[in-house]
């Protein structure tokens, strides 16, 4: 039995593209990202999930929805990505 890779470092910033996280891994990257960037005091966040189909776009809105410290969420204005990406205010 191979041991388990170790965990993919990902910096947290203000914009997390999931664009290179594999469709099985978006659920715990997105919630994991949301609590680092949570813990680091950001207040805005872009999420981007991309157009495609809206599988994505409903995964993360499903999350940001019952984030306790997520107040808001919205599709992103045109300039940054319009509605393949989804802006966040965390308080």
């Amino acid at each position: 039995m191979e041991p388990e890779p170790d965990p993919i470092r990902i910096p947290i910033g203000d914009v997390f593209d999931l664009h290179s996280v594999p469709p099985r891994d978006v659920k715990a990257v997105v919630e994991e990202y949301l609590y680092e960037a949570h813990r680091l005091g950001f207040k805005a966040l872009r999420i981007i999930h991309g157009r495609g189909i809206g599988v994505q776009r409903e995964m993360v809105r499903s999350i940001l929805s019952r984030t306790e410290f997520v107040t808001d969420f919205r599709d992103a204005p045109a300039e940054a990505g319009g509605w393949g990406a989804t802006l966040v205010n965390i308080r």
